[in-house]
């Protein structure tokens, strides 16, 4: 892979996962804090969402550290080894946990009477988001799990390769 596209690639990492940290410190907090402050009876939601949010955005800098760690492994030809695979599965075990977080989400928005107030938001948007999220999760495990069953297929074909030479 060249070094160039790599070099971006990380580029993008990191300011993605800097704005998560921003996010985690204070942009989810305080739209938490200010949504209370406008309909106080969301207040005994406003810790545990808080924490599930900054929990998801946790879950995707793991994944990120995760690629940065395989783009280094790219870069070093070292790809199609054994090590590889931790970092694919600590990949699919972020995004399962973020998964499963939205889930929960989704199922304390499902039966849980959670107070809306005349602003025109409601909860069955945060419910459909979060079920979109928890299909979207679902959907990027599966593939994270077909593509390190591929990565395996590469590597004992790569094995075998070089055994014929």
């Amino acid at each position: 892979m060249h070094s160039l596209l790599v070099s971006i690639l990380r580029i993008g990492i990191a300011v993605v996962v800097l704005f998560g940290l921003f996010a985690q410190a204070v942009i989810i907090p305080t739209t938490a804090a200010d949504e209370v402050d406008l309909f106080p009876p969301y207040e005994p939601y406003a810790l545990p969402y808080t924490i599930a949010s900054i929990l998801g955005v946790a879950c995707v800098q793991v994944a990120l550290g995760a690629i940065w760690m395989l783009l280094s492994m790219v870069e070093r030809d070292a790809i199609f080894t054994r090590s590889a695979f931790r970092w694919v599965d600590t990949i699919i075990g972020a995004a399962v946990v973020a998964t499963v977080i939205a889930l929960g989400a989704a199922v304390q928005l499902t039966f849980d009477t959670i107070p809306s107030p005349d602003d025109g938001m409601n909860v069955e948007g945060a419910l459909f988001a979060a079920v979109a999220c928890v299909g979207v999760g679902a959907a990027f495990s599966m593939l994270m799990v077909i593509m390190r069953t591929l990565l395996g297929k590469a590597m004992d074909m790569r094995t075998e390769l070089a055994e014929v030479i």
